[in-house]
């Protein structure tokens, strides 16, 4: 049987690869055999990030504000001229505020929709232009299970994870005749840098009343990297406009 899952010879690009998911991701797509682009704001970071990566080639790494629009532009102008052919763009990057309402003005809002979702718009409309595109393509949006259920205190981060979501639908349709999938992921609650340090400063109580709310426990950035080799492989070449939720049991209270 064929290696439906393998990502052999495919060029992914993601951002937000530096940390948690994204570098979950990124590890795992060069396992499955993909040649990676990872951009980011700080290039000394991403290498770093990267120096010990198990890959028989070397990640190309972007430094660029992937919020802004020209700079995006250019990027894909770059690659174009470099006979690139992107074949799957994992969009991770993410900004997060816990912020109670009357916390939650302008520049927050502004803020988490610029990095949560009209970045990830750009790269898709960057990377999904004949010229860049592979025959055929996928893109993976990392939303939240924040943008499903709803969450006291996280306005800004629930309504653009949810933007991402429905966002995903409206792409997908449009891009189906050019062979390019549009797919979501929402995670709930995993393990990574940010989510310890939350869990060092809400005490014991809160903590365990996050916990129990995940049957399976807490995730690991595994745990959604996984998921999103699958929608990026040619195993899941049937499935666009969808949103797969991965939360540890979260959502089915």
């Amino acid at each position: 049987m064929s290696d439906f899952f393998s990502l052999k010879d495919k060029i992914i690009v993601i951002s937000g690869a530096s940390s948690g998911i994204g570098k979950s991701c990124a590890e795992l797509c060069a396992e499955a055999g993909a040649k990676l682009i990872l951009l980011g704001r700080d290039i000394s970071r991403l290498e770093n990030a990267f120096k010990d990566l198990n890959s028989k080639e070397k990640p190309l790494f972007f430094q660029l504000d992937i919020t802004s629009e020209d700079e995006v532009n250019q990027l894909s102008k770059t690659l174009i001229e470099q006979g690139i052919k992107v074949s799957g763009l994992v969009h991770s990057a993410g900004l997060k505020h816990t912020l109670p309402l009357k916390n939650t003005g302008e520049k927050i809002l502004a803020e988490s929709f610029s990095v949560n979702v009209f970045s990830g718009f750009y790269l898709s409309r960057a990377f999904s232009q004949k010229k860049l595109k592979a025959e055929s393509q996928s893109l993976v949006f990392i939303s939240s299970i924040a943008g499903v259920v709803g969450e006291p205190a996280n306005l800004a981060y629930s309504a653009t994870k949810g933007a991402l979501i429905s966002g995903t639908k409206s792409l997908a349709l449009e891009l189906a005749k050019q062979k390019t999938r549009v797919n979501c992921i929402s995670p709930a609650m995993v393990s990574t840098p940010l989510s310890e340090k939350m869990f060092a400063n809400i005490g014991e109580e809160a903590t365990q009343n996050i916990l129990d709310k995940h049957p399976l426990g807490i995730g690991n950035p595994e745990d959604v990297a996984k998921s999103v080799i699958f929608l990026l492989s040619d195993g899941s070449s049937w499935i666009t406009g969808t949103n797969l939720i991965v939360d540890g049991g979260y959502s089915a209270h």
